[in-house]
């Protein structure tokens, strides 16, 4: 990665796109000014191997929470721990549904072009993670949904399945540093759904033992509120939905509906998406309109980047981290 990211140091403004080397040099500038970035996952991200940049920027302090959807924070332990046996479908556009039928007898849940095995990656988790919610349910104990991630990882008995370099697992990077992470709708997850039938099948006891939305919401309102008080906070959106939707509101939220005072909007805003802007479109709404709704500021550096984030996100990886 090293290599890679001197290649695009140097060669980053022969790619061409003003919006990206203009978001990729505020990025910095934020930062070096005494910033903090909060970067958001939506999409396939994980499968799509974002780990191998984004642990990096991890590790290098170059993000300081991660806000993402249930499958990404799954996703990439079921990359770590079951990768030799993904399967790609380089021509997945011209797929028959009798092909797809095909893909799920062999127990092979397909993301756009990968195939992530049922047995070797999900199920493997299942099992560790259930342990954790089983011991915290007999405690009376209640966690995030990340918390109890980070837990099954700290227990080591996932390690001798690992089957890439843990260097490149963005969860495990994020877990060595106790990063903040804030997951809205969890239960729209594989991990969701196993353990919604986890508590029908009375296997779990008490429905609250994963801590819920609203409650990540207030963890927000606490990081937030502490983190711009040392400096100011970027928002790095990949993708729209909620995972995106859900943080920025903090702002607002705080400022409207618990009245609290002098409240500072994100300090740098930046979305990577291919989402056309358009009425009805919330995700694809240009940065501006969320100026309305008491998220930025008229003075917060904007960019909006419209292009496959799975190139672009690590190409302003890449020069960030080699600034």
């Amino acid at each position: 990665m090293g290599a890679i990211a001197d290649f695009i140091t140097h060669n980053f403004r022969h790619f061409n796109s003003a919006a990206l080397t203009d978001a990729a040099e505020a990025y910095v500038r934020h930062l070096e000014a005494g910033g903090s970035m909060m970067i958001t996952l939506a999409g396939a991200m994980s499968t799509a191997e974002l780990g191998i940049s984004l642990a990096q920027m991890i590790r290098r302090d170059k993000v300081q929470a991660i806000c993402c959807t249930g499958a990404n924070l799954e996703e990439d332990v079921f990359n770590l721990v079951a990768h030799e046996h993904y399967v790609r479908i380089p021509h997945y556009r011209h797929l028959t549904p009798e092909q797809e039928e095909a893909l799920l007898e062999q127990k092979l849940n397909r993301v756009t072009d990968t195939c992530i095995p049922e047995e070797e990656a999900m199920r493997r988790t299942e099992k560790c993670v259930l342990e954790q919610w089983a011991e915290a349910d007999a405690r009376g104990a209640r966690y995030f949904p990340h918390e109890f991630l980070y837990a099954a990882l700290r227990s080591g008995e996932l390690e001798r399945h690992y089957q890439i370099d843990p260097a490149d697992s963005w969860l495990l990077a994020a877990c060595d540093r106790d990063l903040p992470l804030f997951v809205p709708g969890w239960e729209d997850s594989t991990l969701g759904n196993m353990y919604a039938a986890q508590c029908i099948a009375g296997e779990i006891g008490n429905v609250a033992t994963v801590r819920s939305g609203i409650e990540y919401m207030m963890a927000l309102a606490d990081w937030y509120q502490a983190e711009s008080a040392r400096g100011s906070v970027g928002f790095f959106q990949i993708g729209g939905g909620i995972a995106g939707d859900f943080p920025i509101c903090v702002v607002p939220m705080l400022e409207q509906d618990l009245k609290v005072d002098d409240v500072e909007r994100w300090g740098y805003f930046c979305q990577i998406s291919d989402a056309t802007t358009s009425y009805g479109s919330y995700s694809g709404a240009a940065p501006n309109e969320k100026i309305t709704w008491g998220k930025l500021a008229a003075s917060t550096p904007k960019f909006i980047i419209e292009s496959d984030a799975t190139i672009v996100a690590p190409l302003i990886f890449a020069y960030v981290l080699g600034a």
